[in-house]
């Protein structure tokens, strides 16, 4: 895991990076920006427990794809879960959680995870251990109206207005960040890739 201190906002943003694009670099931007992060780690999973690892790519190579894609040294790339043999995100934040007394941790995805988070393993856990800020995502905008987790969690939901306290807050606490929005995919990548060949 990177070197924290306490007191710090660190925003924790996972993923299987298959490959890693410049939406993942802007989520990862706005995030800083308006959580006023100290770090973000970008976690490169061993993979999603919720999709195929068939066309998965070794996790050697989507961690130098991510170091290539980011040039802020806030930006820490990481992928301890392989190393820890932790497959769910419950597990990470418990055990990132754990091992970092004092630091103040935010869960950050895109908008798209939002609509399928209620199939994460635990997934009421995670909410209820750790604020979380969902990033706005091209075709993915209204799920944070719709998403099982955000009619759940309704009433601990902050406004973007007050990112910049999310980290700071006591879970369950999240907000949704509008902003900017990549049309990137890596599944798009990939397919792309397949259809060169």
């Amino acid at each position: 895991m990177p070197h924290v201190e306490r007191g710090m906002a660190v925003g924790l943003f996972g993923g299987s990076f298959n490959p890693p694009h410049a939406g993942h670099t802007l989520v990862a931007e706005i995030a800083m920006r308006r959580l006023r992060l100290d770090q973000l780690w970008w976690i490169v999973t061993p993979g999603n427990p919720l999709k195929s690892h068939r066309e998965l790519a070794p996790l050697a190579e989507r961690i130098a794809l991510s170091e290539k894609c980011t040039t802020d040294p806030r930006v820490k790339v990481t992928a301890f879960e392989a190393g820890h043999r932790v497959r769910f995100t419950a597990d990470t934040i418990k055990l990132v959680q754990a091992r970092n007394h004092g630091v103040n941790f935010v869960w950050i995805m895109g908008a798209d995870s939002l609509r399928d988070f209620h199939r994460w393993e635990r997934w009421r856990d995670i909410a209820q251990s750790m604020p979380i800020a969902v990033i706005d995502r091209p075709g993915a905008t209204l799920a944070f109206l719709s998403s099982t987790m955000a009619k759940t969690f309704d009433h601990a939901r902050i406004d973007e207005d007050d990112a910049p306290i999310l980290a700071r807050s006591k879970p369950p606490a999240w907000t949704f960040i509008h902003g900017p929005r990549s049309p990137l995919s890596s599944t798009a990548i990939r397919n792309a890739a397949k259809g060169a060949q």
